[in-house]
């Protein structure tokens, strides 16, 4: 109201409230190159496992013409651990037996032979381990496989390596990287 001035608190608090919306606003601006810069910082990173293996969490896992498959499991304590492994069918192929001498990480390894011997065909089979405790307590595990990075994708919400064989991991789900 111009018949009426403002008192010089009125004044200032309005002068204050104007400038820390100019503020936010600049905050906002620099906070967005921030995420921009990480991003593409992202995807330098991700491209440098390219060629890489990495340790994923999978019930699945791609044989070779040649060659072992390794996986881990997470034991709960010093026991027997079984890794079942099927085909695509189902049917089952051979059974892995581990001793876990402690709680922790124990790694398997399969040489690609079925039960009698024979080197099954290069192609993706289902894990199932299980863990068998000193007292004869039988435990579901979760099963981690070693699979080479072939590409990386950038997703809308992060990124994606692609594993040969097992298709797309978050790059979250990396534990070990080799």
């Amino acid at each position: 109201d111009p018949l009426k001035p403002m008192d010089n608190t009125q004044m200032v608090a309005q002068m204050a409230q104007m400038s820390t919306v100019q503020g936010i606003t600049d905050l906002n601006k620099t906070v967005k190159g921030f995420q921009e810069s990480m991003a593409s910082d992202q995807v330098l990173r991700g491209a440098a496992l390219v060629g890489h293996q990495v340790l994923v969490p999978s019930e699945k896992l791609v044989l070779e013409k040649e060659g072992n498959v390794e996986g881990t499991v997470a034991a709960p304590s010093a026991g027997i651990i079984t890794v079942d492994i099927t085909d695509v069918t189902g049917a089952k192929v051979t059974s892995l037996s581990v001793e876990a001498k402690a709680a922790g990480e124990t790694a398997f390894q399969w040489d690609g032979k079925d039960a009698n011997g024979k080197r099954m065909e290069p192609g993706k089979y289902s894990i199932v381990a299980n863990h068998v405790d000193t007292a004869g307590k039988s435990t579901k595990l979760s099963t981690y496989v070693q699979a080479p990075v072939e590409s990386v994708t950038v997703g809308s919400d992060g990124l994606y390596l692609n594993l040969k064989g097992l298709g797309t991991a978050p790059i979250d789900y990396v534990l070990r990287v080799s």
